[in-house]
Parts: structure tokens; sequence; C-alpha cells
């Protein structure tokens, strides 16, 4: 992938912070939902939509699409804030979510909004799929590429690690993983609770390429996916390290917020917090 110019940089920074305040807004609309993670992950998300993936938000079903698969399913806010800024739905619906009859529930569900994947939220699930239609699309020579997104708590799950022996040893270079390394899952920090680490050699031991970014590096992220393209004789892992919470400083790395949507008073501030952040990356594209 071409090497983004510093004024790209500066716009996918602020795509960024505004599916950040969407995220904000949309949590303290519902009364519920996760903050940590989906706030972690905005910069990914937006790479993925506004640069990495081959889609087409007018026609969702195109069949040479690339598919992404969100494995952990409850940061869902972050997926539909991104969707719709980048044109799946008006931006307004997002108000909607985790309501009765809406479209974006707390978990996605696939038949009930255009462009999602998958259904998703039993933990450990979407790696699975996604090794599926990476075989599958093999078979059928298909040209598209198949990206799962997941959380790094997630990988207590053991059918997470019989789907990356699968892809491994298949050879699945199709196919890319991206891990939210964020180190917090609900009930505390991950490596206090089920310690993942050394992480990095556990997926090369099941026969993947490992990449390790920052992932609120937008641009090294975006030289990751392109790495991963170019590799062809095995799947590849993206482990993105991120911060939980990131843009509001109140919340960064508390893993209490994994589970907690704000409540007004704190919404008000952490917008505030995003618009002053909205503020100085603008001036400074100028």
């Amino acid at each position: 992938m071409d090497a983004l110019s510093d004024a790209e940089v500066k716009q996918f920074e602020k795509k960024a912070n505004e599916v950040r305040q969407t995220i904000i807004e949309m949590l303290v609309a519902a009364g519920s939902g996760h903050t940590a993670g989906p706030l972690g992950m905005a910069d990914i998300f937006t790479a993925l939509y506004f640069r990495v993936l081959r889609h087409d938000a007018k026609n969702p079903e195109w069949p040479e699409r690339d598919r992404l698969i969100l494995s952990n399913g409850h940061i869902a806010p972050v997926l539909y804030a991104v969707m719709a800024h980048a044109g799946y739905f008006p931006v307004e619906e997002c108000l909607t979510l985790r309501k009765f009859g809406s479209r974006l529930q707390g978990h996605p569900e696939r038949e009930r909004l255009s462009g999602l994947e998958t259904t998703s939220g039993p933990l450990g699930s979407g790696l699975s799929q996604a090794a599926g239609m990476a075989y599958a699309s093999r078979v059928n020579g298909d040209k598209n590429r198949i990206y799962c997104a997941m959380s790094d708590g997630e990988h207590d799950c053991g059918n997470l690690w019989e789907a990356a022996m699968f892809a491994g040893a298949n050879r699945l270079s199709n196919l890319t993983g991206i891990v939210d390394r964020n180190n917090i899952q609900i009930d505390g920090y991950t490596e206090s609770i089920m310690p993942l680490e050394p992480f990095r050699e556990k997926y090369e031991s099941f026969g993947w390429h490992v990449l390790e970014v920052d992932g609120h590096n937008i641009p090294q992220f975006i030289q990751a996916c392109g790495e991963a393209a170019a590799i062809y004789e095995k799947p590849t892992v993206i482990i993105a390290h991120t911060i939980p919470g990131k843009g509001i400083r109140e919340i960064e790395r508390d893993y209490r917020w994994h589970g907690k949507p704000p409540h007004q008073d704190e919404a008000k501030r952490f917008l505030a917090e995003l618009r002053t952040l909205q503020g100085k990356i603008v001036s400074e594209h100028e």
C-alpha cells in the first residue's frame, strides 16, 4: 500500500477523533455498552474502512469485497460508528444503539444490517469463522482478503487456538488477524488473570507470520496490512498495542471501563476533551 502523506495522516486522525465522539454519543444515548475497547480501536477501524478494505458502502454485498469479521462483538460501537461515517447508514442512526428494534444491537447481528459479515457475541468464535471464509475463498479462487478483529482477552478461549492451528496448517495467506492488545479484560488485566505472554511466540509456533504495531499509529498499521498481503505462505496476525479508552485521559488503561458506559456528566467532559483535540488536529493541518 502507498505511504500516506502528512495531509492524509491528519485527515485519518481527524476522522478517528470524530469516530470517538460518535462512540461517546451513542453510548450515553444507550445507557449501556462498552467504552474502553471501542475508543482504543478507533484508529484501526478508521484505517480499515477508509484505506485498507476493498468494500463499497453503496453495494455492501459486492462479491469481490474483503470480509471483516468482528470476533469481539462487544466493541460493536466502533464498528457501527466507522460504518456510519463511511456511508453505510446515517450517522444519526448511531444514537439508536441497543434500542428495541434498532439495527444496531449490542452485538452485531448480520441479518439486521447490510455490511455485517457475521453475528458475533461468543468470544473466541470469530477466527474460526474467518478461517472458514478464507479457506472457501481459496477453493473458489477469489482474490479478496479476510480480516478478523479479535481481543487479547478472548485468547483465553481454546476454540480460538484451534482456529489458529487450522489456519496455520492450511497456510491461509489470505487471512489477516488483528489483535487488540490492550492488556485488559472485564475482570482486570490480562497478565494477572490468564497471562498471554509470550504472545508473539505462540502465534509463530502455530505457523503464523506475526507483526507488532502501535495501534494508534495509522501509517504503521496500514503498512502492516500491506506486508500481510505480500506474505504468500502463511496467515498473518497483527498484534496492535492499544490504549483502552484512548483519547479520554481519565479512563485510559482503566479496565473498569471495559463494559461501562459514561453517564451524562462524564460524556460532557469526554466530548469536550475530544473536541479540544479535534481543534488541535485541524489547526495543525491548516
